[in-house]
This record gives C-alpha cells, sequence and structure tokens, in this order.
C-alpha cells in the first residue's frame, strides 16, 4: 500500500495533478512515475536546498578532516530531477565562489562553473557555503531512480542509473560517479566521469567510500518494514551518514537497522525518537543518520 503523506505537496507543470495524493490515488505510485519521469519537479526545491545547505555546512565544520585527501562522495538516491544533486551544486559554488577560501583541501583556483539559471536554487535565506576557512575544492555525486533519469540528464547533464530500491539493497551501485565540475556542460564532459563497472546497473567491482547517502521525498514510500531494513541495512555498510528528506516524520527508522539517529545540533548520537537536532524548513524535514556498520575495514578495501 502507498503512503500518502505528501498530500499536501502540491505538483507543477509535468507532474499531472496539483495534489501528489490523487496522483498516487489514480495512478497508483509505479504508474504515476513511469508517466511524469521525464518531466518530473519536486516542487519542494527551496526546502531541499535549505535543509541541504544547513547540513553540508554543519557536516563539513564537524567532518572535513575525516576525508583525508579524498574527494567527498554523495550518492542521490532516487534522485527526482536532481533537487539534491542541484543544492549540493550550489553550496559547493557557493563555496567556491567566495573571494578568499584557501585551506589544505585547495592549493589551486576554481574551475570555471556552469551560470546557467536551471543549475540555481531558489532563495532560502542560508548561506549556501561552507562556514570555514578551506572548503572541497571538488565534489562528486552518483545518482540513481528507477523512473527519472531522463528528468536528471536533463536537468543536470549528468548520469543517473535506473536502479530501484529493490536493486541497492540487492547490492547494485550506479556505474559512474560524475564530479560536480562537470555539472551543466553538456556531454563533452563525459571524460570527468568515472566508471565503475561494465553497465548501468552492475555493482562496482570493488568497495567505494559513499560519503553520504540522500533521499529526497521518496524513503517513506517503502512500506515493507523488511523491505526499507534490507536497503538501510546495505546501505550501512558502505556509507558513513544518511540524510533522510521528507514532508512529513516517515519513515521510522529502528534502532538495530545499521544506523543510529544524529542531533546535528550537539553533533552526537541520540535517541531515535528524539526529534533534537533535526531540521524543518519551508515544510521540509532533514533527519540524519550515521552508520554503525560503516568499518575502517571497508575504507582500507576500498583503498586497494
Amino acid at each position: 500500500m502507498v503512503d500518502t503523506g505528501r498530500s499536501h505537496r502540491i505538483g507543477t507543470t509535468g507532474n499531472l495533478q496539483r495534489s501528489m495524493r490523487a496522483n498516487y490515488d489514480e495512478y497508483g505510485v509505479d504508474s504515476y512515475y513511469k508517466k511524469v519521469g521525464a518531466t518530473y519537479r519536486n516542487p519542494h526545491l527551496p526546502g531541499v536546498c535549505a535543509c541541504m545547505f544547513t547540513w553540508l555546512d554543519r557536516w563539513w565544520k564537524h567532518e572535513q578532516s575525516a576525508l583525508g585527501s579524498r574527494t567527498l562522495l554523495i550518492f542521490d538516491m532516487a534522485c527526482g530531477s536532481g533537487e539534491v544533486t542541484l543544492a549540493a551544486y550550489q553550496w559547493w559554488k557557493g563555496a567556491n565562489s567566495k573571494p578568499v577560501r584557501r585551506g589544505p583541501l585547495s592549493d589551486q583556483a576554481p574551475p570555471d562553473q556552469p551560470t546557467s539559471t536551471s543549475l540555481q536554487c531558489p532563495r532560502t535565506g542560508i548561506a549556501s557555503y561552507p562556514d570555514t576557512t578551506s572548503y572541497p575544492f571538488d565534489m562528486r555525486i552518483m545518482a540513481a531512480d528507477p523512473y527519472t533519469a531522463e528528468a536528471y540528464l536533463e536537468r543536470t547533464t549528468l548520469p543517473c542509473a535506473p536502479l530501484s530500491f529493490m536493486d541497492i539493497a540487492g547490492g547494485a551501485l550506479p556505474s559512474t560517479i560524475s564530479h560536480l565540475t562537470s555539472l551543466g556542460k553538456g556531454s563533452d564532459s563525459s571524460a570527468e566521469t568515472s566508471a565503475l563497472g561494465n553497465n548501468v546497473g552492475d555493482a562496482v567491482d570493488k568497495p567505494i567510500i559513499i560519503d553520504m547517502v540522500v533521499c529526497s521525498f521518496a524513503l517513506h514510500l517503502v512500506q515493507s518494514p523488511s523491505e526499507l531494513f534490507s536497503l538501510l541495512w546495505e546501505l550501512s555498510t558502505k556509507a558513513r551518514w544518511l540524510v533522510v528528506l521528507a514532508p512529513h516524520k516517515k519513515p521510522q527508522i529502528k534502532d538495530g537497522w545499521g544506523w543510529v539517529k544524529w542531533d546535528c545540533d550537539s553533533w552526537d548520537e541520540c535517541p531515535m525518537a528524539d526529534r533534537k537536532g533535526e531540521d524543518v524548513q519551508d515544510r521540509v524535514h532533514s533527519r540524519v543518520y550515521r552508520s554503525v556498520n560503516f568499518s575502517q575495514q571497508y575504507i582500507r578495501d576500498a583503498k586497494q
């Protein structure tokens, strides 16, 4: 059964009905997204951007040292038309646009950046740059969505693997990682992507370090607790952080599923039922979890 908790989410051009609840009732989730996959837009983009800016600012402040010499990798899971990727790009672009930003991770000039208005977040009132003395010179994105790959490609020019939650729970990952420096530049920037497998949808041949998985307006649609557990447990073995963006407090993630709830204010673990440290902006709820299964052994294997 489909969760209709998105009933307040207002549709836009390309999303059929103005009410997501009406869309789900009339078409069902699978049929609906198959119909609008190429034109889908999430009307909560301002809230998504605001929540992502706040999260990335906090994460960078506390965790940048954990990167070492690596480049940050985000998995945009159930990526829609690229709202999370767009927000990450705007955060990174904001960092690189500041006139004095030099640190151990950035000893060269910022790259040229696309200026298309389609790649810009709406005004949020939230600073879209890391509030530190250094910034990530580059960031990497991998994206997956079984329905909206065309819309994601059209908006970002980056590849999207047609992977479902079930595929990912079974161990599959997108076969391509893209650099944010290539966002918006078109197909001629394909040399800036790194192939991880032979075909889109293949599991990668060796472990990769995913710094964070971000799932926007989709995880609550997994209605089976066993399916949700399988997905979250698998992700907890491959990623350090999980960020859930949703129109409400669902889904309920339980202890023993591979994650602990994270209080982003105190930057410490908190009870699963605790609402402290959560972020709500423009009706978008942001909750953060930290993996209990992501091990140093995995990191060593990934570097070999």
